[in-house]
């Protein structure tokens, strides 16, 4: 059964069609402009700052806001992705935070700030759960995880390049990025809708033949179905673990480095998100080429990359936040980044081997919810530690424990006997 299993495996890959890898790479521009448009405001803090007067506590809800709506609409986005065309599910949210991202450049007040970060959730939560689920459609056995560390690439790409937020902050103004960016997205969407299509049918595996076509999916059978399955529980603990340390590096690392080692908003930005980044960049494609050869010949291959990954972040995230030396702090955030995203190029192929594939967005949605909720918790009571004088170090550390769980966790998933397509 395994070697007949392997073989047909081996076949589909082999029949794979170039529009297959066309697919992940017009997605992989959207997961860039994704991030960067969300991730930008934590490089520009000082410039936001100076024309409107915040705490740290407020700084840090912008993000927590944005990821509270953003986790609590995943859900019904991945529905949307399961039920309808997910490539018009995708332009749609590209072509929506795109507009949002260039109206946030006319914010004036506190408010308003808010108000466009709430509606970037609203628009960005239909992406991720309708992209990933679209390349596992066109990618099965031996290139799923690659392939959907090949996209991750692209949000990575987008992440390290958020220091361009400062930048354009320190030379120019603020809100020249959002417009810029704004209308750059709004464009890509036009060209996207043109040449994004979903997967034919008979890419499917015999399993996804005989399902109901989408109109007969409804979501509270998709929400009975996951939640039934020990194994989704399992995967949804670890996710949401991981988006608490996530976040909190995330949200706090350019400031960090900006008061731990006295740099410019410039220079912090670089540092806590270029080089991060750049290693995340390369964390996803290890960790997806890696996981894909292994499952060859082991089924939790897909388990066992990001366990391994989390064993190696963990102690490179505690050494680099108790450092007072500027290279060593940057090498061990560069290895916390680069092991921990092994994880990302294999969550959805996980979700892919223990999920009915009826609910495979809608399971990523779910993830999704419970990840951002509690890591907007985590970034705004960083935030408020931050007012209470808390250094961020022990936040860092806080995160390197969690990241420990998470490989407990993630270890525990067993897939099925056999990988469903």
């Amino acid at each position: 059964m395994a070697l007949a299993t392997l073989e047909t495996t081996r076949s589909a890959t082999s029949a794979l069609p170039a529009k297959a890898w066309l697919v992940v790479v017009l997605l992989c521009v959207v997961g860039c402009l994704n991030y960067l448009d969300r991730i930008m405001i934590t490089t520009m803090r000082t410039s936001i700052v100076a024309d409107m007067p915040m705490t740290d506590a407020q700084f840090g809800l912008l993000t927590s806001v944005f990821l509270w709506v953003y986790g609590g609409l995943s859900p019904l986005a991945g529905f949307m992705a399961d039920r309808f065309n997910r490539s018009r599910v995708i332009v749609g949210s590209l072509f929506v935070w795109s507009v949002v991202t260039w109206l946030t450049a006319y914010a004036t007040t506190f408010p308003q700030l808010l108000a466009t970060r709430a509606l970037m959730g609203i628009s960005e939560a239909c992406y991720i759960p309708a992209a990933l689920a679209l390349i596992a459609d066109y990618h099965r056995g031996s290139t799923r995880s690659l392939a959907t560390g090949i996209h991750m690439a692209g949000i990575m790409a987008g992440q390290s390049l958020g220091f361009l937020g400062g930048y354009i902050a320190d030379h120019w103004h603020w809100n020249t990025a959002f417009s810029t960016l704004g209308g750059l997205g709004v464009g890509y969407a036009v060209l996207l809708a043109l040449l994004l299509r979903d997967a034919p049918r008979q890419l499917d595996s015999p399993e996804a033949q005989k399902l109901p076509e989408a109109g007969e999916i409804h979501f509270g059978a998709a929400l009975k179905d996951l939640f039934r399955r020990p194994k989704f529980w399992l995967a949804l603990s670890f996710w949401g673990l991981l988006g608490v340390a996530n976040w909190l590096v995330l949200a706090w690392l350019p400031t960090y480095f900006k008061e731990q080692f006295s740099l410019s908003q410039t220079q912090a930005g670089i540092y806590g998100t270029a080089y991060f980044h750049a290693a995340a960049l390369v964390g996803v494609l290890i960790g997806g080429f890696w996981a894909d050869r292994w499952s060859r010949t082991n089924i939790r291959g897909r388990m066992l990359v990001p366990a391994i990954g989390f064993c190696l972040a963990a102690p490179a995230i505690f050494l680099a936040s108790s450092t007072s030396l500027l290279v060593a702090a940057v090498a061990g955030f560069m290895v916390y980044a680069l092991t921990r995203t092994f994880a990302d190029a294999n969550m959805m192929p996980i979700l892919c081997q223990i999920t009915d594939p009826r609910y495979r967005a809608t399971g990523y949605g779910i993830l999704n919810l419970f990840s951002c909720v509690v890591g907007g918790l985590g970034i705004y009571a960083g935030g408020s530690l931050r007012d209470g004088h808390v250094n961020l170090s022990l936040l860092f550390q806080l995160a390197s424990v969690l990241l420990v769980l998470c490989a407990v966790l993630v270890y525990g998933i067993k897939p099925e006997k056999t990988e469903r397509r």
